[in-house]
């Protein structure tokens, strides 16, 4: 069995989205000073490599709490979209894999932009599912949806379409994905188990691909 770790790193220097505040993590007690080690963390529940639940955007929907702990696990596949550049992901670039998401439970969208995870160029022009394009995959009975970027819309949305097309098929969104470049074409069982959190609209997560 091979496991591979698909998230990226928490720490106080780390890209996040605009207006949110960079996590704080400061050594609350030390071995030396006090003959033991513990950190105090601060940060956003969507912070990093983190899943959505739909209750982050809609009312009265599931948040993390209310969704059973099964739905956060299931066979993944990889879509590759890394070719496309300046424009929408359109249902052509995606249909091809029609046969494979009947089978898969998670829909991982690889656009190859985890490469510039620290830079300024990670915030903008990644490739995002146009309109047509997220109701044909939220056709699919899948658990939820992963992104290799910021958001799965783009970062200046108001309108979040794409975040809404899979929130009302009652999908989970995991966001910030890294690796997603060696799992293509390949057979995995997919991982994004939350925190355990009180009404949860997001949290951080250890997100992995599990190939046997």
């Amino acid at each position: 069995m091979e496991v591979v770790d698909l998230s990226h790193f928490i720490g106080e220097s780390m890209p996040v989205f605009p207006g949110s505040a960079p996590p704080r993590i400061a050594d609350a007690y030390t071995i030396n000073g006090h003959g033991f080690a513990e950190k105090s963390l601060g940060l956003f529940s969507h912070t990093g490599t983190h899943i959505d639940a739909p209750g982050h955007l809609l009312a009265g929907a599931p948040r993390l709490d209310g969704i059973e702990i099964s739905r956060f696990l299931g066979p993944g596949l990889v879509l590759d979209v890394s070719s496309v550049r300046g424009r929408h992901v359109e249902i052509n670039d995606i249909a091809g894999q029609e046969a494979r998401l009947r089978a898969a439970e998670f829909a991982l969208i690889h656009s190859g932009w985890a490469k510039y995870w620290g830079d300024a160029r990670y915030f903008a022009d990644y490739p995002v599912l146009s309109a047509d394009a997220a109701r044909w995959l939220a056709r699919f009975e899948l658990k939820g949806v992963g992104v290799d970027t910021i958001s799965i819309d783009e970062v200046d949305s108001s309108a979040l379409y794409v975040h809404k097309a899979f929130f009302a098929r009652g999908m989970v969104i995991v966001e910030n994905l890294a690796g997603l470049e060696g799992l293509i074409g390949k057979e995995f069982a997919f991982s994004c188990l939350p925190l355990k959190i009180a009404d949860a609209d997001g949290s951080p997560v250890r997100a992995v691909a599990i190939i046997k």
